[in-house]
């Protein structure tokens, strides 16, 4: 992986907020109900919301310089794929289909599926498997793609003229061109960061809500997560506020009797539904974690203050307290049940040692900074909106409390927060991103906030820490490497790599924010060191994570948008130092 900005880069971003590259890099690409990846040499593979993967497509391809803008490519001789918004359909003009082959899996935990017979009438070729349809038609100018889970969805995206896929392709773009008068390097990370929360608002085949999705490779189950989600809409709640509702209606399914949520619900469609539960009762390890039928990983540690941080966050940008009237059983429920961890009665909830919050590949137990942030910032929504005066007095007097402790339980002597432990058992003392919830929340004083930005620029930034051993290349989420190898396992076993160093761009956006918030200059970093990584490593899109050594996660993440949610909501502030 690159380590100095200096060299050359694999993408470079254009005045009009696009991103151009010499040679074909992968492009994934997500609408409101298809999605896929594109290899502009000629392959593509697409996929559909709620039913899983459904075929692979092979086409003569492209030849470059390509311009790539969001779920879109374009090549000087006026080729490139366009993804329409309206429709489960795209376009790939200017080439010619070569063969199309169905998948036999919805998804590698599937059944394996015999093919049917690709259906040939002239130009169109027609694939089915048990939970989807493809058509492919070539048309004069170029290859006419659609889909549907039913062969009715498949027939209506036909009825699409190609222009019109063009047309919407283009207009999607020019939304999520959110800040035009930026410089290239930031207006093509807020396009790129815009459409990864806009494309996470997934529909089913009539067209009503399904989710926010935690990024184009979380169709399979289809499902939508309470953090994930949470991140994803602090870009949306101005631009997209009825999904933000709906996705709260969403998640209340998941709230147990007891106030006990899953990392995330899952939200298939019929068939991919009836496959999953087969696996979900019979896999080994997957019947362990997926307790029921609408569970994705049952009982995360911090789903249930995202339910409640949710509903404030839609009250706060809408005026709407309709949600916090219909749910507040369940947040009295929340509320009780947190107040049950609190063993030493100083309003801080103990979390039992498990994997189960953001950290899955950590055993974070005792007091954890990031969960207690959360937590603070749950009971400010139920003393702000509660309406049972009672429960919100109680919260009140909850937070009041849990504040006056927070730095008895986790305050180290050089000024941070440690990020879990008890000091009466073992606290793991590195400095952490994710704790900034404590300051997201306002669990901290202002002055306690830029002590720890300023540890957090000294130590996470990459470029301020010499004894990281990979230059300059992004902020670590974690430093140093965890000192109990017990405590980790799978990929954050390993220093820098996952939870134990990479760079997440949804917490560096969380850093830049609390920058900005606190009015300390040096947000630029932050918001942009992850992008240019990206570019010159020739990701083309929001990607999940990364680190020198351990290469990337996922592209088109839906809460990597946080570092372009964070600039515009601070919009004239972040102009003024970009013009």
């Amino acid at each position: 992986m690159t380590t100095s900005p200096t060299m050359q880069t694999a993408l470079t971003p254009l005045p009009d907020g696009q991103v151009r590259s010499e040679q074909a890099v992968l492009l994934p690409f997500m609408a409101p109900r298809l999605q896929g990846d594109c290899r502009p040499e000629g392959k593509l593979e697409l996929s559909l919301w709620g039913a899983g993967k459904l075929a692979t497509l092979s086409f003569s391809g492209w030849t470059g310089p390509f311009v790539y803008a969001p779920n879109r490519v374009e090549t000087a001789n006026g080729g490139g794929l366009h993804v329409a918004q309206s429709m489960p359909a795209l376009f790939l003009k200017g080439a010619k289909l070569r063969s199309i082959t169905p998948s036999r899996r919805c998804a590698w935990w599937g059944g394996l599926m015999p093919r049917q017979p690709i259906e040939r009438s002239g130009e169109r070729r027609t694939v089915r498997t048990a939970w989807g349809v493809v058509v492919a038609e070539q048309r004069t100018d170029g290859v006419l793609v659609v889909a549907g889970a039913t062969q009715e969805e498949a027939e209506k995206a036909l009825a699409i003229d190609p222009a019109a896929v063009i047309d919407e392709a283009r207009g999607y773009v020019e939304r999520c061109d959110a800040m035009p008068e930026a410089q290239p390097l930031m207006r093509s990370m807020i396009s790129q960061g815009l459409h990864a929360a806009l494309s996470s608002v997934r529909r089913d085949e009539h067209g009503a809500f399904a989710g926010l999705a935690a990024g184009q490779a979380y169709s399979a189950p289809a499902r939508t997560y309470y953090r994930d989600g949470y991140w994803t809409l602090q870009a949306l709640l101005d631009r997209e506020p009825a999904a933000v509702r709906g996705q709260i209606d969403l998640l209340a399914r998941g709230i147990q009797p007891d106030g006990e949520a899953p990392s995330g619900v899952i939200l298939t469609g019929p068939a991919q539904a009836e496959e999953w539960e087969k696996v979900r009762r019979s896999h080994p390890k997957i019947k362990l974690e997926h307790l029921r039928p609408g569970d994705w990983w049952s009982d995360h540690f911090d789903s249930p203050l995202f339910f409640i941080l949710t509903i404030g966050d839609y009250i706060r940008a809408t005026g709407d307290t309709v949600p916090v009237s219909l749910y507040w059983d369940k947040i009295v429920t929340i509320f009780e049940r947190y107040c049950g961890f609190d063993v030493a009665g100083n309003g801080l909830p103990v979390k039992p040692r498990h994997d189960r919050d953001w950290a899955d590949n950590v055993y974070r137990h005792g007091y954890v900074a990031y969960d207690l942030g959360l937590w603070i910032g749950a009971l400010d929504v139920i003393a702000e909106y509660g309406i049972d005066p009672a429960v919100a007095e109680k919260a009140t007097a909850v937070a009041v409390k849990a504040r006056a402790s927070l730095d008895e339980a986790l305050l180290q002597p050089n000024g941070i927060y440690a990020d879990y432990g008890t000091k009466d058992d073992f606290v793991e003392d590195h400095l952490t991103l994710d704790s900034l919830t404590l300051l997201r929340f306002r669990a901290v004083s202002p002055e306690r906030a830029k002590i720890v930005l300023a540890k957090v620029q000294e130590t996470l930034e990459s470029r301020n820490n010499q004894t990281q051993p990979y230059g300059d290349w992004g902020v670590l989420c974690a430093y140093p490497p965890f000192k109990r190898p017990k405590d980790t396992r799978e990929k954050s076993y390993f220093a820098y790599r996952y939870h134990n160093g990479s760079d997440w761009p949804y917490l560096t956006g969380l850093y830049a924010e609390q920058r900005l918030a606190y009015g300390l200059e040096g947000f630029d970093y932050p918001l942009l060191r992850w992008w240019q990584t990206c570019l010159e490593e020739g990701w083309m899109g929001a990607v999940e994570y990364f680190s020198p050594p351990w290469g990337r996660g996922s592209l088109l993440q839906g809460w990597s948008s946080m570092p372009a949610a964070a600039a515009l909501a601070y919009r004239d502030r972040v102009l003024a130092a970009n013009r």
